[in-house]
C-alpha cells in the first residue's frame, strides 16, 4: 500500500511496526524469570472450592508449577476429585496460559517427575525396572496404570497419600507395594522429601 499511497494512515502504523520490531530485543532470562514466578504461586493464593483445594493438598499439589506434572487421569484417580474440580483447575490453568501435563509434554519423554534425593544412591537399572516386575495384586496394578506410573523409580517417588488417594486403592495395597519395594532396598516417598 505504501508504494501506492504513501499517505495511507494504517499502511504508515504498519510499517512503524514493523521497523521497530526488526529492532526488539527481548531478554530470555527475564521471559524465564517471570514463567518461573508465575509457576511458583501458591495454589491457596486462587479461590478453588473447599473439595478440590482438600484433593490437591492431600495429592501434595502446592505451586502452579506442581498442576504441569499431573495429568488429567491422575487428577481424576484420586478419591472425591471429579469433574467439577477437574474443570475448575483446567480453567484456573487456562486463564494463566497452562495446561495440565505441560511439563511432562515439554520433557519430551524425559522423566515425569523428579525423583527425590533419598533414590540418589539406588542403581538406575533398579529404578528403571518395569513395576510389573514386582508381585502384585490385580488391585494394585490397576491403580498404578490409573496412576500412570510405569517403573519402580517412579513408585518410590511418591508418597503414602498419593498412593491412598487413588481409587480402590486400600491400606492392604499400601502394604503390598511397601513390602515389594523393600525388596529392592527402596521406600515410599516422605512428605519432606
Amino acid at each position: 500500500m505504501l508504494d501506492t499511497n504513501i499517505n495511507h494512515e494504517r499502511a504508515r502504523l504498519y510499517m512503524k511496526d514493523v521497523s521497530s520490531a526488526a529492532s526488539m530485543y527481548i531478554d530470555e532470562d527475564d521471559r524465564e524469570d517471570r514463567r518461573n514466578a508465575i509457576l511458583d504461586v501458591q495454589l491457596t493464593d486462587f479461590e478453588l472450592s473447599v473439595r478440590s483445594r482438600n484433593c490437591l493438598k492431600k495429592m501434595n499439589l502446592k505451586t502452579l508449577g506442581d498442576l504441569l506434572r499431573v495429568t488429567e487421569a491422575e487428577l481424576l484417580s484420586f478419591k472425591n476429585f471429579g469433574e467439577t474440580s477437574l474443570t475448575e483447575i483446567k480453567n484456573l490453568l487456562t486463564a494463566k496460559g497452562l495446561r495440565l501435563g505441560q511439563s511432562l509434554e515439554d520433557a519430551r519423554g524425559g522423566a515425569k517427575r523428579p525423583l527425590p534425593p533419598s533414590l540418589g544412591n539406588v542403581p538406575q537399572e533398579v529404578l528403571n525396572k518395569s513395576v510389573s516386575d514386582l508381585e502384585l495384586s490385580v488391585r494394585s496394578r490397576k491403580a498404578l496404570q490409573r496412576l500412570n506410573i510405569s517403573a519402580i523409580g517412579e513408585l518410590a517417588g511418591r508418597t503414602e497419600a498419593e498412593l491412598l488417594g487413588c481409587k480402590n486403592f486400600g491400606q492392604t495395597s499400601l502394604t503390598e507395594i511397601k513390602q515389594q519395594l523393600a525388596t529392592f532396598g527402596l521406600s515410599l516417598r516422605k512428605l519432606e522429601d
